[in-house]
């Protein structure tokens, strides 16, 4: 059975590669980048220059926090790596997510697409086989993340996903309320 994390060093967050169709999803990943610097915890991220991506990072770089990108060759032209952080560069996705999650204490996923979506359902999964105990959260801007929720309780309701895995992750509005979560997540 895998250990419960009991120090933050690190955060990994999942997001999208473009900046979305409303200013407040670069504003909250700008303010999350600036955030998690103010803290000293490391971003570990995806390693693109673009996006909502880009804009944590350089927030977190320019607040002068530590940043690890980790970014697949085939996705170096379209992404564009951040030169100015640490870059991890490997050959498959598969390999992406797993140097990110080992990377890391803790996730959070902030809007973003198919493959954000991707990486946060693939994270569930892993919780709910008990592959880890680290802690999830959902930046849900503006509601982004409702249908998605609503998704997991159905799969409660209807007896596909045990009742438990409610509690594997937490919703939250913004990062204020973010980050007094994961502080009283790590002080339990």
């Amino acid at each position: 059975m895998p250990e419960r994390p009991t120090h933050l060093a690190s955060v990994c967050v999942f997001c999208g590669s473009s900046m979305g169709g409303k200013p407040v999803f670069q504003q909250v990943a700008h303010e999350l980048g600036q955030a998690l610097a103010a803290e000293n915890l490391r971003l570990v991220y995806g390693g693109g220059g673009v996006g909502l991506m880009g804009t944590t990072a350089r927030a977190a770089h320019e607040a002068g926090g530590q940043v690890l990108g980790i970014m697949p060759d085939f996705l170096r032209a379209k992404e564009r790596l951040l030169d100015e952080v640490e870059t991890v560069v490997v050959e498959t996705m598969h390999e992406r997510k797993a140097m990110m999650y080992d990377a890391s204490e803790a996730f959070v996923v902030l809007p973003g697409g198919i493959g954000t979506l991707e990486e946060a359902i693939e994270l569930m999964s892993w919780r709910r086989l008990n592959l880890h105990l680290k802690p999830i959260w959902f930046v849900n801007t503006e509601g982004f993340w409702d249908a998605l929720i609503e998704l997991f309780h159905n799969n409660v309701s209807t007896g596909m996903t045990p009742d438990w895995f409610l509690e594997t992750y937490e919703v939250v509005d913004d990062v204020p309320a973010l980050m007094a979560s994961m502080k009283a997540w790590f002080d339990r």
